[in-house]
């Protein structure tokens, strides 16, 4: 596969299709069976709690693919996206109700670079606070 979006059609300050993302605990769950993170804080309010969250959390490898999936949607090419890396601010808590949580994510082309490459810098948010920080990929463009 190749990116569907030609670097020359591309400019700083472009702005991605925002994108947001429902989380439940059933999410959580299908997570944990498909990654093998069966860390308690994920799963057992009781257990968040007692270690001091305010509930079950997302693991923060979802909340950073999840938050990824804006860039490789815009490109239509998840294999264009040649770096990508995030901090941890704060934790996606998830209530446990038939709504659960939002994963927000706004993009935007920070930089344009070499070899036809741009920086795509992301804003991810959850119940208002920003989630993921400095949160950042370099994408190859067609």
């Amino acid at each position: 596969m190749t990116a569907q979006i030609a670097y020359d059609d591309v400019e700083v300050g472009t702005e991605l299709p925002a994108r947001t993302f429902p989380v439940t605990r059933a999410t959580l769950v299908q997570y944990a069976g498909a990654s093998g993170d069966f860390n308690p804080i994920h799963w057992n309010e009781r257990f968040a709690k007692e270690v001091g969250l305010p509930d079950v959390i997302a693991h923060g490898m979802f909340t950073m693919a999840e938050a990824v999936r804006v860039v490789t949607d815009w490109t239509g090419d998840p294999g264009a996206v040649v770096e990508y890396g995030v901090r941890f601010t704060k934790p996606v808590v998830v209530p446990d109700d038939d709504k659960g949580a939002l994963i927000e994510v706004v993009g935007k082309v920070a930089a344009k670079l070499d070899d036809r490459t741009v920086r795509v810098d992301l804003t991810v948010t959850s119940g208002g606070q920003k989630v993921l920080g400095m949160s950042r990929a370099v994408v190859r463009l067609a």
